[in-house]
Order: structure tokens, then C-alpha cells, then sequence
């Protein structure tokens, strides 16, 4: 597996107030604000955070996890693959988001979530 980027999503009530204790306290700056989700960022080695809003209408399994460890990848159909003939516990099958990223997530044996991504953009970008 060839992770390119790291991030950890946190899903919390009232995103706006969680990006400005980051970006006030800890350095952290805005990268991408959209409906319910803000992605920060520093310009040094931390992880980036996804900070999501909570939707008590969710319905995908654990898509309200309140941590969520994330890894950008190559190739994330292969790893797909992969991860399917070792027998690891996928919860939510390869698929493609509306904005283009493709995504799976699975489960550790104690139940940490893991996102893996690959965004391809679109033709012609």
C-alpha cells in the first residue's frame, strides 16, 4: 500500500466552533469549508484533520464515528481487492463520492475505523 496522506476525521456537533479552536489555538488553517465538513491543515508534518458534522439521519454503517483514522493511497482499487482476499472487515464497499474521491472503509478488530481514499479528478482537470 502506498500512502501519500494522512488525516483523522473527527465528527463532532458544531464544526465551525472545532475549526476555530484549531486554527485559533493550534495553528491549523481552513483548506476546504463545504456544508458540513471543514478540512485543515498546517504547513508542517501534522496529520490533517476533517472536521464533520453529525447527522442523526446517517445511514451508512459507521458513518458516525467520532474518529475516524484516514490514508490516501495509489491504486485503491487493487488495495480493494487486497484487503477483500485477506479477509479484512470491510464496512463500506469501494465506491465513488459525488466530488470525484473514491472510497472504502473498514474495521479493526477493536472497531477503529479506517477510511481509505483516492481522489481522481475529473476528465479534464
Amino acid at each position: 500500500m502506498n500512502i501519500i496522506a494522512s488525516s483523522v476525521s473527527l465528527t463532532v456537533g458544531d464544526p465551525a466552533a472545532s475549526s476555530r479552536f484549531f486554527t485559533s489555538h493550534l495553528g491549523f488553517r481552513e483548506v476546504l469549508v463545504a456544508e458540513g465538513v471543514i478540512h485543515l491543515s498546517r504547513d508542517d508534518a501534522a496529520t490533517d484533520l476533517v472536521v464533520l458534522e453529525k447527522d442523526p439521519a446517517a445511514r451508512q454503517p459507521d458513518a458516525q464515528a467520532d474518529v475516524v483514522v484516514c490514508f490516501s493511497v495509489t491504486d485503491l482499487a487493487a488495495e480493494y481487492e487486497r484487503l477483500r482476499r485477506e479477509g479484512a472487515r470491510i464496512t463500506v464497499p469501494l465506491r465513488q463520492e459525488p466530488w470525484g474521491e473514491w472510497v472504502l472503509r473498514l474495521a479493526d478488530p477493536n472497531g477503529v475505523v479506517i477510511q481509505i481514499v483516492e481522489w481522481v479528478p475529473p476528465a479534464g482537470a
